[in-house]
């Protein structure tokens, strides 16, 4: 195989292995990519604030850092300037890293540091596989 039958088979394959990762979000119907773009800002801004909190724990503070750098960086699987899918992988890593995040952190670090409206804030709940709301204990 030639040097580029060889490219070609390793960009099909990122591509195949992105569209899985975009599919097995969608189908666990936490949040479709589509309605996560638009809280894009605030979550760049919730993911700054988290990974600034010296309150939580080292490891989700780099894990945040590194996320900081993946959304900032013009280097993408599929580029942002792709109408809509562009934005998909980067919607993709963040729920990644938001559910390991709340499970590390709680729920109540992501709730404190929302910058958003309350509507975003539950849209960001269902990203990190989260109730709506916390209900009342009994």
């Amino acid at each position: 195989m030639d040097l580029l039958g060889a490219v070609a088979v390793a960009v099909g394959c990122l591509l195949a292995l992105w569209l899985l990762l975009v599919l097995l979000l969608w189908r666990s119907r936490s949040l479709a990519p589509l309605e996560a773009l638009r809280l894009l800002p605030d979550l760049v801004r919730l993911v700054r604030r988290l990974a600034a909190d010296r309150s939580l724990p080292r490891g989700v503070r780099v894990r945040l850092w590194l996320l900081l750098g993946y959304l900032l960086s013009p280097v993408d699987l599929v580029p942002d300037v792709v109408p809509v899918i562009g934005y998909a992988d980067d919607v993709v890593v963040v729920a990644w890293t938001l559910r390991s995040v709340v499970r590390s952190a709680g729920a109540d670090a992501l709730v404190r540091h929302w910058p958003g409206s309350p509507e975003g804030l539950a849209l960001v709940r269902r990203l990190a596989a989260l109730p709506a709301t916390d209900a009342p204990p009994g």
